[in-house]
């Protein structure tokens, strides 16, 4: 598998039956189609979708159904459409108990970059900063490095989205978990080692004994 399906894969183990769970776009919207449908976990999106199913078939997309960044997406049995100031009520109401966010940097605090400024780069604000400061749990899906720089970096250089420390980074690397004492490797990739994770990580990595192999199914 390719290194977005993995991340994808791993990161929908973190979602359990009954969640309401919100996916950002990109990477993080591949998460639906790896939880099994029968699961009871809806998915939401920041444009008023609650029910969010998998990508579907080349030809067979709804132009009126899509996730927040414009992608084609289908809906699963008991699904919803809700206005935005609806949807943004759940968020900033504590009502999230997952969301999933792709990320462009994270620093050593576990703190989330993951926007520039308007006309810079693409990704706006959005509804980012809801997400992180809203939601119960925060999981951060991203690969490791871009264009041959580590993502996890000691400070960040952009601006933070929000000064909440997230719970949980899955990368194409390593599962890794911001703590009050710093980042923790708690999982690395097959065929990944320690080493290899360390020397492709700028921000300093905790590392307890034996560090298992992510089980991606």
């Amino acid at each position: 598998m390719d290194a977005k399906e993995l991340i994808a894969r791993r990161v929908a183990q973190e979602i359990q039956p009954g969640m309401l769970v919100n996916l950002g776009i990109g990477l993080p919207s591949l998460v639906a189609g790896y939880v099994p449908a029968g699961k009871g976990v809806f998915f939401q999106a920041e444009n008023g979708v609650i029910g969010l199913g998998a990508r579907p078939p080349e030809g067979m997309a709804d132009p009126h159904l899509t996730d927040a960044g414009g992608g084609f997406v289908s809906a699963v049995p008991g699904a919803a459409s809700i206005d935005s100031a609806m949807s943004f009520g759940l968020i900033r109401g504590g009502h999230l108990d997952v969301t999933v966010l792709g990320g462009l940097q994270i620093n050593a605090q576990g703190q989330l970059a993951n926007w520039k400024v308007p006309g810079k780069m693409v990704p706006g604000m959005g509804g980012a900063m809801d997400l992180v400061t809203g939601a119960a749990r925060v999981i951060v899906a991203m690969q490791h490095s871009a264009k041959g720089q580590s993502k996890i970096v000691a400070e960040c250089t952009l601006p933070l989205t929000s000064l909440r420390r997230i719970d949980l980074i899955i990368t194409d690397l390593a599962v890794i978990e911001p703590t009050e004492a710093g980042l923790l490797l708690r999982e690395r990739a097959p065929t990944i080692s320690v080493d290899q994770i360390m020397a492709a990580t700028d921000a300093h990595l905790i590392v307890q004994s034996e560090v298992p192999e992510m089980t991606i199914p």
